[in-house]
C-alpha cells in the first residue's frame, strides 16, 4: 500500500504537535482492498475509507477520533449468496503513555469501562486501527433477504418424528386442557 504526505498509514508520535489536531484520511485503492477482502474471508470489498484527526489529551496522552466507512460482501449464512452490506462506525482510540489503568498486574483483572484505550507506543498505526475497526464491524451473522432455517426431522420409519413443539415440556399439558374443556384459572 502506498504512503503519501496527506494519508500516512502509521503517525510517528514524536512527530505529532502537542498545540493542534492532525488529519488523516486512508483510502486503500483496488490492489489493497483484495488483499484486505481476501484476509477477512470477504467475497468483496468496496469504498473502504478511514478518516478523522489525532490529538494530544493532556501532556503524554493522544486521542484519535474519525469514522469508518466501507461496502463489504460476505456470503448468507443460510443459502451463501452475496450479502452486501454499508458499514459507518465511529472510530475513538485514547492512547495512554502510563498504561497502568488499562493494564494492572495481579491474578485478577476487572475489564476497563473504556474499551477505546490501549497503551501508546512510538507510532500510531492507523492501517491497523482500520483493519481492526472493519473486523469488529462486520456483520457475524449475514442474512440474505428472505433467508431462513428450515426444520428437520429424522426419525424411524413408522415413528412419528419429534418436532421443537412435541418437545416443550407444558405442550402437552395445555393439548390435554384444551381436549378436556377445562378453563385455565384466572389469578386475582
Amino acid at each position: 500500500m502506498s504512503q503519501s504526505p496527506e494519508s500516512p498509514e502509521t503517525l510517528r508520535v514524536a512527530d505529532l504537535p502537542q498545540n493542534r489536531t492532525t488529519p488523516f484520511a486512508l483510502r486503500p485503492g483496488a490492489v489493497a482492498l483484495q488483499e484486505i477482502a481476501a484476509e477477512m474471508e470477504l467475497l468483496g470489498l468496496r469504498k473502504l475509507a478511514f478518516q478523522g484527526t489525532v490529538r494530544a489529551e493532556g501532556r503524554s496522552d493522544w486521542v484519535l477520533e474519525g469514522t469508518l466507512g466501507a461496502t463489504v460482501v460476505q456470503p448468507c449464512v443460510v443459502t451463501l449468496e452475496p450479502v452486501t452490506t454499508r458499514i459507518d462506525v465511529a472510530v475513538r482510540r485514547l492512547y495512554l503513555a502510563d498504561p497502568t489503568p488499562i493494564l494492572p498486574e495481579g491474578e485478577e483483572i476487572e475489564i476497563p469501562e473504556d474499551d477505546s484505550a490501549e497503551p501508546l507506543g512510538e507510532v500510531i498505526d492507523l492501517h491497523g486501527v482500520m483493519l481492526e475497526e472493519l473486523a469488529l464491524a462486520l456483520p457475524a451473522w449475514p442474512r440474505a433477504e428472505g433467508a431462513g432455517i428450515g426444520s428437520l426431522s429424522v426419525t424411524e420409519p413408522g415413528q412419528t418424528p419429534l418436532t421443537e413443539e412435541s418437545m416443550k415440556p407444558f405442550a402437552g399439558l395445555a393439548a390435554l386442557r384444551d381436549k378436556l374443556g377445562t378453563p385455565p384459572k384466572d389469578e386475582d
